[in-house]
């Protein structure tokens, strides 16, 4: 029977391991220090939180399952199940609230959701410009080039979108709807349908070439979305890149001309290149991508930070039996944690517009969340010593395993590079020494 001492006391763990996500998030506000030097901290902090894992709970769990007579086998399928279940939940979660907006906590996990929406953005995009036998005889390398010159074209049924003998100044790729090709000559309205393209299909293919004048004229059959290259952002783009320009000037060859219907690249492998060569993200995608994901995101941060928050302070609760036998490298790693992460945090949301009150009480929400956590890990999985209290601790400790591979060191490296090789260490040798000064009281 746990008592209201017991609630209270595991409430106070709860409270100290997650009080240092206000300490950093004023940090990240008001008192910014060097990133490298955060990093370090977020490092030992892993270092740490590694070590208490791999001792006082994986060892810890084992010892409990060898004193009941179960084997080194079982013993290992049992335990590392119950980590890698808390893994894979963690990791699960985690994806999901960052697409919802989530990501934007921190720099590394927002800018990897943005390359992954880019790209996912872009495939549709490349899978019309597939279609064109003029772009798929260009680099499918160059794509990222090609992409910041595609504009969109609306047309609403009846539109003219050129006329026999306009300037060529533009590719055109219909994305939606269909677009009448008139000979500009009989018919009731003046003109004759040619064909009617659909999506998928290009015209206006030479335009980009050689210019000249349009042989037909374009009309939109109903309410239709067009992909457009001009003629100037290609000229321009051509130019700055040679190897562009000598795509280019083979194809305005004579012979080059004739065969652009015959043989090259199928339109599924030349995507297929294109889109494997998606890696560059400008700044003003970046902005863009960061202002949507940012509205809105509020009540994804919340869940976020608490799902951070909740497998930590399950352990601590679940392992707490009283003040002299507590054991603190769990603690000590969690809240050492909670500083960087709050700071780069509290940085990326200042940066989203977010008032420092709302950010504030968004990291509130961990305070909250570590002390039920805290509580419920003693009350349903403290002192028992059932074999699912056991199973259910692994998962914990796999959930917070995930965290630090997801999370912590990613961080830490992109700010500090190689240099956190130190400090992960130093954490993990910190608890190891804490956790033999425990054994050998």
């Amino acid at each position: 029977m746990v008592s209201l001492g017991d609630i209270l006391a595991v409430s106070f763990l709860g409270v100290m391991a997650t009080c240092s996500n206000m300490l950093g998030a004023a940090l990240g506000l008001y008192f910014p220090l060097s990133k490298k030097v955060l990093s370090c901290i977020l490092a030992f902090a892993a270092g740490a939180l590694i070590s208490a894992l791999a001792i006082e709970l994986a060892y810890k769990g084992a010892e409990e399952m060898h004193e009941r007579g179960v084997n080194e086998h079982a013993t290992w399928f049992f335990l590392g199940g119950g980590f890698a279940l808390g893994a894979l939940i963690y990791y699960v979660a985690a994806l999901y609230l960052e697409r919802k907006g989530a990501a934007i906590r921190y720099p590394t996990r927002f800018r990897e959701y943005a390359r992954e929406r880019r790209r996912q953005n872009a495939e549709e995009t490349i899978e019309l410009l597939a279609g064109c036998d003029l772009l798929r005889h260009l680099p499918a390398e160059d794509i990222e080039e090609i992409l910041p010159c595609i504009r969109s074209h609306k047309l609403t049924g009846g539109d003219i979108l050129f006329r026999k003998g306009d300037p060529g100044d533009a590719l055109y790729i219909v994305a939606k709807g269909s677009v009448d090709i008139l000979d500009g000559g009989e018919g009731p309205d003046g003109s004759r349908i040619l064909a009617t393209l659909g999506a998928g299909k290009a015209f206006g293919e030479m335009a980009l070439l050689s210019g000249g004048v349009r042989t037909a004229t374009a009309r939109a059959r109903g309410d239709t979305e067009l992909l457009a290259v001009e003629k100037q952002d290609f000229d321009d783009l051509v130019a700055a890149d040679h190897q562009l320009a000598e795509a280019v000037a083979r194809l305005s060859h004579e012979r080059a001309l004739e065969n652009l219907t015959v043989g090259g690249t199928s339109a599924h492998t030349w995507a297929k290149i294109a889109s494997s060569n998606l890696e560059h993200l400008t700044h003003r995608e970046s902005e863009q991508i960061f202002a949507e994901v940012a509205d809105g995101a509020g009540l994804a941060i919340v869940f976020g930070n608490i799902l951070d928050t909740i497998p930590g302070c399950l352990v601590i609760g679940s392992q707490f039996v009283n003040f002299q036998s507590l054991s603190a490298t769990l603690l000590v790693g969690m809240f050492l944690g909670g500083i960087p992460e709050a700071a780069a945090s509290a940085a990326m949301l200042r940066k989203a517009k977010y008032s420092p009150l709302r950010i504030f009480l968004l990291w509130s929400t961990v305070l909250v969340a570590g002390i039920f956590a805290a509580i419920a890990g003693k009350i349903f999985l403290g002192g028992s010593e059932s074999m699912l209290a056991i199973f259910f601790q692994a998962i914990a400790g796999g959930a917070v395993l995930a965290l630090v591979a997801h999370a912590m060191i990613p961080e830490a490296i992109e700010e500090a590079g190689s240099l956190i090789v130190l400090p992960t260490v130093g954490g993990f040798l910190f608890a190891f020494y804490l956790a033999l000064g425990e054994m050998f009281v």
